[in-house]
Formats: C-alpha cells, sequence, structure tokens
C-alpha cells in the first residue's frame, strides 16, 4: 500500500519533469514558477478580438476570452493526488504582448501577426480609447514601469468564496443584477465566468469517473471515489470539510491565473483553520492526511501564502494548522511562496521550526516579514490598526488587505538610475559641478518623475474597468458584486505602492562623485563626464571605471554611500507621499525592482559607480555585488535596514550566501538571530537563498544536472534551471562568501 511519503515522492518527481517539459515548450521562463504543466498536443484557443487593433477589453471581451481559455482547458486527475485541476495557459498569451508570450504561443501566430505588434505592451491596454501620448516621452525619459495595463495586484478576501461557495456567486450575482438593473453587463459577465469555472469542475468529475471505471487498485479507487465526492459537494455548494475547501481553493486558483496571473492567496493558517478543527472532531481528518492535502495544494499553484503573526490584540495567531503547514511544505519541497510574519509576541519555536526548513531544504522557503514596522508604516497613512493587521503577504514585495485594497503593488516603478542619468546630463553645461549640484537637478528630475507615474496611474484606475476588469478577482472582493462594480472602481483603500528601482547604482555614483572628485581630488569632473560618454573605453578609461569602482560602497558598513542611500530614501519618500493625488487615493514609496534589473541597465548608461552602459542595475533596496571584499551579511541587513521607506511598503533583504551552517540547534539559532537582527533595526522583508556554493557555480554551468534546484529570483521562487542564463548569472552575482 502507498503512503503519502510514497506518494509525496512520485508527485514530486513528476513536477520536477514537468518542469524540464515547460522549458522545452515555453522556453526559458524569469517568472514565478506557477505550479503550471505542460500544454496537450494540438492545444489552440482561438480568441474573440472586440477591438479594432486586435485585442480585446472590458467585460464582453474578457468573459468571453477567459471562457474559450478555460473551456479549452483539458481535466488534470491525478490519482495519486487528493485534489485535482490544473492551470496552463492565461489570457495575456492572446493580447499580443510579447513580454510575456511563451515559445508555443508565439508558434501559433502568423508573420503577418507577429509583425503587427510592433509594441509590446501596445496591445494589453485600449490606447485607441484611452491614449497616454503626452505622458509618454516623460515615461520613456526616466523609463517609468507606469502601471498602466497592470492587472490582479491586489488580494482576494477568500472567506466571502468558501462562505458562498461557486453556486452562491451565481445566486449574489442574480440578487444584485435585479437590485442595479443598469449594470447588467457587468453581471453577465460575471455569470459567464463562474459558469466557466463550473464546467472546469464538470470535466474534472467525468474524468474522475473514467478513471474509476478502468481503475483496478482499490486503495486508488478509495481516493478516486472520495476526489468524486469532494467535487461534486462543492460543484455548485460551499465547502464544509478540509479537503472540500482545499479543493475549492485549488479550482479558484486555477481559474484566477487564468484570468490575469494572480498569485496573492491568503492567511492559510488561520483561515482553514476551523474546517481543520471540525474535521479533527469529527474523526473525518488526522494530522498526516492533512499535511498531505496541504502539499497537494501547494503542488498544485505556489500562491503567496501567510502565516503565523498576531492579531488587532497582539494576540499570536500561530496555532498547530501553522506548523502543518511548515511539514506539508516540507513533504513536497518544491518552488514555494509562503511567508512567516513574525512579531514579538508570536511563538519562538514556530520562528525557529521555519528557520529550520530553510536550512534544512536550501529551496528559499519560507520568507519573513516584520508585523512591527509593516503595520506602523501602514497606520501613518491613516488606516486603523485592526486594517494595519488584516494587510498580509501575498505578493513579491508587497502586503494587501484582502477584500478591501485596490493597491497596484509591484506595477509601478521608476529607474532612479535613469533620473540619475537625466541629472547628469543637465548638470553638464553648468558652470557649478558638484555632488550637491547633481542632488538639487536630480531632486528636481525626481519630482517630474513622479508627477508623470501619478498622471499614468490615475488613467489607470479611472479606465481599468473598460480595459481589464477584474472579474475574478471581484468575487471576492468587498462591494463589487453588491454595486455592479469594478474593484477598481469601489475599493475601500487605494495605497498604490510606487518602487524605486536602482539604489545601489546611484547611491554608489554619488559616493564615488564626492569620494574620488571632491575628497581626493583623483579624478575632475571634466574627466568623468569623458569617462562616462566613452563608456570606460581604452586602458584610461578602465583605471578611471576601477577607481569609481572601487569607492566606499552602500551596504559597506557607515560609508560615505551608506550616507547617500539615506539621503536619497529621504527625498524618495519625502517627494511620493508629497504628491496630490484624487478621490482618497495616496501613493506607497518602497524600493524594489522584481526581476526587471537587465530590462532597466539596458537603458541607462555608463553610470559614475563604474557600471557600464547598458549593464543591469542593482536589484531592490540590496546593494551592488561586490559590495565589500568579505560579502559581510550583517553589513548588507544593517543597510538595507537603514533605506526602509515607513510607510507600510517594503524594501527587501534579498540575500544569497552559503553559510555553512551544521542542521543543528545552533545553525538554526545563528538564522533566527539574522532575521531577528534585521526586523530589530527596521527592516519589513527578508528574502533568503541558503546555497550550496559548490551547487550553485556547478547548476549554473550546468543547470540540467540539478533541475530541483530552487532559487527565490526575487520575491518570488524559481527553478534555476527554467531561468534563462543571464537571470541565473544575476543570482550566481549575488552570492555572498561568508556571514
Amino acid at each position: 500500500m502507498l503512503t503519502y511519503i510514497d506518494r509525496i515522492k512520485i508527485l514530486r518527481e513528476k513536477k520536477i519533469k514537468d518542469t524540464l517539459l515547460k522549458r522545452e515548450q515555453n522556453g526559458y521562463t524569469d517568472l514565478d514558477d506557477f505550479g503550471t504543466v505542460p500544454l496537450p498536443k494540438n492545444y489552440k484557443v482561438e480568441p474573440w478580438f472586440n477591438s479594432e487593433n486586435g485585442s480585446f477589453y472590458g467585460y464582453d471581451g474578457m468573459s468571453e476570452n477567459f471562457c474559450r481559455v478555460m473551456d479549452a482547458h483539458p481535466p488534470y486527475v491525478d490519482p495519486l493526488e487528493m485534489l485535482c485541476g490544473r492551470w496552463r495557459d492565461m489570457l495575456v498569451n492572446y493580447r499580443g504582448d510579447l513580454h510575456y508570450m511563451p515559445d508555443w504561443r508565439k508558434a501559433q501566430l502568423s508573420d503577418e501577426d507577429l509583425a503587427g505588434v510592433t509594441n509590446q505592451w501596445s496591445k494589453r491596454w485600449d490606447e485607441i480609447r484611452f491614449p497616454y501620448d503626452e505622458l509618454k516621452p516623460l515615461q520613456k525619459k526616466y523609463n517609468i514601469q507606469t502601471g498602466i495595463d497592470g492587472d490582479a495586484h491586489l488580494a482576494c478576501d477568500y472567506s466571502i468564496g468558501l462562505s458562498l461557495g461557486f453556486g452562491g456567486f451565481l445566486e449574489k450575482i442574480n440578487k444584485y443584477r435585479a437590485v442595479n438593473p443598469d449594470k447588467k453587463g457587468f453581471y453577465d459577465a460575471e455569470e459567464k465566468c463562474v459558469n466557466a469555472i463550473i464546467r472546469f469542475i464538470d470535466r474534472h468529475i467525468e474524468e474522475i469517473k473514467r478513471q474509476l471505471e478502468i481503475e483496478e487498485r482499490e486503495e486508488i479507487r478509495q481516493n478516486l471515489e472520495e476526489m468524486l465526492e469532494t467535487n461534486l459537494a462543492i460543484r455548485l455548494d460551499k465547502p464544509k470539510t478540509f479537503r472540500q475547501a482545499c479543493q475549492w481553493v485549488a479550482y479558484f486558483n486555477c481559474a484566477s491565473r487564468v484570468y490575469t496571473r494572480d498569485g496573492a492567496g491568503f492567511q492559510l493558517d488561520t483561515l482553514l483553520l476551523p474546517y481543520y478543527e471540525n474535521d479533527i472532531k469529527n474523526g473525518v481528518l488526522d494530522d498526516e492526511t492533512a499535511k498531505f492535502l496541504i502539499a497537494n495544494l501547494l503542488l498544485i499553484d505556489p500562491h503567496y501564502y501567510q502565516v503565523s503573526g498576531v492579531d488587532e490584540n497582539d494576540k499570536d495567531l500561530t496555532n498547530h494548522l501553522s506548523y502543518l503547514v511548515l511539514e506539508a511544505a516540507d513533504m513536497i519541497n518544491i518552488s514555494a511562496n509562503l511567508t512567516v510574519r513574525v512579531h514579538e509576541n508570536c511563538d519562538k519555536e514556530f520562528l525557529k521550526k521555519s528557520a529550520y526548513y530553510l536550512l534544512k531544504n536550501k529551496n528559499a522557503w519560507p520568507r519573513f516579514c516584520c508585523d512591527k514596522t509593516l503595520t506602523e508604516g501602514y497606520m501613518k497613512n491613516g488606516i486603523s490598526k485592526e486594517i494595519a493587521r488584516k494587510r498580509i503577504a501575498v505578493g513579491c514585495n508587497w502586503m494587501c488587505v484582502p477584500g478591501k485594497e485596490f493597491p497596484m503593488n509591484d506595477t509601478v516603478k521608476i529607474n532612479i538610475a535613469k533620473v540619475l542619468e537625466q541629472a547628469l546630463i543637465e548638470m553638464k553645461s553648468e558652470d557649478e559641478k558638484s555632488t550637491e549640484k547633481l542632488f538639487e537637478i536630480f531632486t528636481k528630475h525626481l519630482t517630474v518623475a513622479i508627477e508623470v507615474t501619478a498622471k499614468g496611474i490615475n488613467l489607470h484606475l479611472d479606465h481599468q474597468w473598460e480595459v481589464t476588469p477584474e472579474l475574478i478577482m471581484n468575487l471576492m472582493m468587498e462591494d463589487t458584486l453588491e454595486k455592479g462594480l469594478d474593484i477598481s472602481q469601489c475599493a475601500k483603500l487605494y495605497t498604490i505602492g510606487v518602487d524605486g528601482a536602482g539604489l545601489a547604482v546611484v547611491a554608489d555614483s554619488f559616493g564615488a562623485l564626492e569620494t574620488r572628485v571632491e575628497q581626493e581630488k583623483r579624478l575632475s569632473w571634466d574627466e568623468v563626464y569623458e569617462n562616462l560618454q566613452n563608456n570606460f573605453e581604452g586602458v584610461k578609461g578602465e583605471r578611471v571605471r576601477l577607481m569609481l569602482n572601487s569607492s566606499p560602497k552602500y551596504c559597506g558598513g557607515n560609508t560615505v554611500s551608506d550616507k547617500w542611500a539615506k539621503r536619497l530614501t529621504e527625498v524618495w519618500v519625502r517627494k511620493i507621499k508629497a504628491q496630490p493625488m484624487p478621490d482618497d487615493r495616496q501613493l506607497i514609496p518602497g524600493w524594489f525592482s522584481w526581476s526587471r534589473t537587465i530590462e532597466y541597465g539596458s537603458v541607462v548608461g555608463a553610470t559614475p559607480n563604474g557600471r557600464k552602459d547598458g549593464e543591469p542595475i542593482s536589484h531592490g533596496a540590496n546593494p551592488n555585488p561586490h559590495f565589500r571584499v568579505d560579502g559581510s551579511v550583517t553589513a548588507q541587513s544593517s543597510g538595507i535596514a537603514s533605506v526602509q521607506c515607513g510607510y507600510g511598503n517594503t524594501a527587501p533583504l534579498q540575500l544569497e550566501f552559503d553559510p555553512q551552517l551544521a542542521l543543528d540547534e545552533k545553525g538554526v539559532e545563528i538564522i533566527t538571530k539574522l532575521i531577528l537582527g534585521h526586523f530589530k533595526e527596521g527592516g519589513t522583508l527578508i528574502n533568503i537563498n541558503i546555497l550550496d556554493s559548490d551547487k550553485l557555480m556547478a547548476a549554473n554551468k550546468n543547470p540540467d544536472l540539478y533541475p530541483d534546484l530552487v532559487v527565490r529570483v526575487t520575491g518570488f521562487t524559481a527553478y534555476f534551471a527554467s531561468l534563462s542564463p543571464e537571470f541565473r548569472q544575476l543570482v550566481v552575482n549575488r552570492f555572498l562568501t561568508n556571514m
């Protein structure tokens, strides 16, 4: 008889094989693993376009094409699993966006169709109806990721869906359609989407029945019969058991991924706790089965889930299910996006257990966020403590209040290295040249960049419902179905995240100029400009580059560049918070680049820190590679803690290092102290890759030899073998030699 461990081993091996097959289909993928499985042969969707630009928008376009993609999805039933369902494809693949389009989809397009995609973003936003040509020059000048066309960077309140079920959604839609007859288009689209999900479930029910007809192994038959019972129970009704709740979540996650790549989960250990406790009380569930179900849920999709933390009364939320979540993740040990929320009242044994699994598996999970800095920071925006505590970690770098907030987090970024470039260009013609003058001009350009960014955000918020309404997320948001409005129109909170990218490049540039030009006078301003223009060419240029690059760096430990990083943070925060916004909207500052360091660096010329034209910018709030000879983890931790923006958004500490620690109490204690030390200094979020240095270097040369190696690229985890050579090298470049 197969045990749960036996089944997990088989499922994990299949996961690794599927990962390599997906790479064959999609090419290298510098994104989340997503939990998808390979596409079947002859899979194809014929999109329906309702715009003359060859794309689709609004209630009709999004609902019709969601149904087409969902209906094209074959059922996925593995008799070794307890849950069923997988997603494979998403709507964005049919909107002409080559940036995200996988190789298999490009192969389906004609040469004429490919030639028609002149701009990778041109078909995601309806520029025919909502143009913004007047914003584009400045957006390009400052390399702004505008947020225009962003989607799904918010969080559902899963308690709404679990209390209603898919049939309850339909009843609620019909109820409020009668109340708001002028919103018929909205309700028709929502109803259409829910019915597509139910059809998806129906295909799984039929597949389970088919497998039951041919299955002879009794233990597998029993599992399939229970799987069938579960699916029939949640087809329309709300889930009542732990297994039913997990299966319901799995189906919803598949649908939301197909619709807009949504990956925001929920507080896993508290929301599912009543189902767990009720089943334990009734004798229909044991801990080993509960762990297997959670592992199965994580296998289906690596949504961002938070565990532990405290409530609004400072009561610890850690419970028995919290431990089971960690044990389940350890069982399956694949790409996972679990976040442990750390607080002074939290269960310290649970924190140690979390650090233990991070050290044991070396697969970049879990990560850790700090309740104190995030809660107190978010309250500075005029938010109550109760609501601030409900704002949980559900994205790469971001938090959200489920069901209430429309934050657009991780969709809006300003490349401040590009802002520095513009300031340098302007100062070149000035008689006075100094770091103070440069900072004055930089601040002026930054103000303009923030202003044009705000205009783009407001354009998006004003019209998202007409372009990409959040039809799936709306089902579990407050007031959407009640009012017949998209969540972008009726959110309780509009705290819009705006991230700065390239902090270390700019801080080190100011530090190098102050050190080599002003303090030591080893270079003149003319020499600096000459070498920037020539990209440090020739022997002399390389000497100048090395001189600048060897200046004291950000995170070096109270260096001149650390001083500049703090000053840059101060002006960044002040200017962001001073930007006027309409309709109770607020901009919230943070430091984060996501995985766009190569993309952003490609448009920035040589910089005074010795970085050459087109090279990647620094990652998030992290220092530039080789910021210290000893690669000090503690220095990096202190440096990043000092540049937190302070309003509830993060400036994550991203660590890649080989601590060479034993998996014992001492090793766990060292990792735990690192986490608590960073948070005590004011840190917000920690992403840690604990890696075997020899294995990492070998995998970079031949990733296929290590198909199970997982790394946290930015906020998300991915299989190292699936990343492009450029991104694999970025992870290697960030690697620190010791603690």
